[in-house]
């Protein structure tokens, strides 16, 4: 993996939302010591009944049976990749890959993320970058977020740049030092709710429009310690599940009121986190949560005059994670800082994430 003028890179992500690997196929070059994207071919792999059920029960297995699912995905994302290339006619250098994250407890030293790299490398025959976070814990760090540095030298024209996945995270600028965290759980719970209701996620928002917001629901929500904990800070699935899906299962109300509650919660964490920066901003929202068009609208209405909310199109919208996992591959093979301790709080920058090499040289 050689440094080079342009870099095609295929970056994998799976969300803790589980709606699939997210594949990107991307050019990176660097022109006049700014970097450039393009994504030229992108698509959604939904998982097969077996792995979707093994990874919603995955902080529950033994350890036999989590290395079991490690080489399982790693298989499965090895032949999402190879037929990816096969049906797009790809030629490709590398590919970057998150994995799953299946614990993720930074302050015990804990984060990990399945889907082997190896068996990726063995069956798509390509070199594979992955395990980006364990370093940066292993340094003091949360591991998280890591898509800040890809913020910062790909969307430069922005404020802040807001990310509505499973977890809603957000990174800026402040006086020239990258800042980002984790704000609230975000599609995760909301589509918990939906599942009650027979959906997998709430569509444009439909459910959440029909309810009405919960006021003790909301106090005891906006309540929790972590948002007036100082950043960085990340979340994880058990921090979700202990402190918000175990209390809203407490509330017998209608999934409607339920989901409105929730909208109401993100919007109020969102708000708080933008307008607490003191300036007027351009906002840029990706991730599944910005089709959720009345999740956009409440955030819109919450901001008023203080952001213009930009929604880009739909491939930057659902990929922008997968490009920028690609984006740190494309660091990484550089010998170039990925990751950013201005951002997760560790004792230093790094040149984070493994390598593997299916060739010899």
């Amino acid at each position: 993996m050689k440094n080079k003028e342009k870099y095609k890179v295929i970056g994998l992500m799976s969300g803790t939302s589980l709606d699939g690997l997210d594949m990107a196929y991307c050019e990176f070059e660097l022109q006049a010591g700014v970097w450039h994207y393009k994504i030229k071919a992108a698509e959604t792999r939904g998982y097969p009944e077996e792995l979707y059920n093994g990874l919603q029960a995955g902080v529950k297995l033994s350890g036999y049976e989590l290395t079991r699912l490690d080489v399982h995905l790693g298989r499965w994302f090895g032949e999402a990749v190879a037929s990816f290339i096969d049906n797009h006619r790809l030629a490709v250098d590398f590919v970057a890959s998150h994995g799953h994250t299946i614990f993720h407890q930074p302050e015990l030293g804990i984060t990990k993320q399945i889907g082997n790299g190896n068996i990726i490398a063995a069956i798509s025959q390509l070199p594979v970058v992955s395990d980006f976070r364990t370093l940066d814990v292993a340094l003091g760090g949360q591991g998280a977020p890591l898509v800040p540095i890809g913020d910062a030298l790909l969307f430069h024209e922005y404020d802040f740049c807001l990310n509505l996945g499973g977890i809603a995270n957000i990174s800026f600028d402040n006086q020239g030092k990258r800042l980002a965290y984790d704000i609230c759980p975000c599609n995760m719970v909301l589509n918990y709710v939906a599942s009650k209701e027979g959906c997998s996620y709430d569509e444009g928002g439909a459910i959440a429009r029909e309810g009405t917001v919960i006021p003790e629901l909301l106090t005891v929500l906006n309540n929790l310690d972590f948002y007036n904990q100082p950043y960085p800070k990340s979340l994880g699935y058990e921090w979700v599940k202990d402190n918000v899906i175990s209390k809203i299962s407490n509330y017998d109300i209608s999934s409607f009121d339920l989901m409105r509650t929730l909208v109401e919660h993100i919007t109020n964490q969102i708000s708080r986190a933008i307008t607490g920066a003191g300036k007027s901003q351009r906002l840029l929202v990706t991730g599944g949560g910005a089709f959720n068009k009345f999740l956009i609208q409440r955030i819109e209405q919450s901001l008023k005059s203080e952001a213009e909310v930009c929604v880009p199109d739909d491939t930057t919208v659902n990929y922008k994670e997968a490009l920028i996992f690609g984006f740190l591959g494309v660091l990484r093979s550089c010998g170039e800082v990925n990751t950013l301790s201005s951002v997760t709080g560790a004792s230093r920058d790094s040149c984070t994430g493994g390598i593997v090499n299916p060739f010899l040289h």
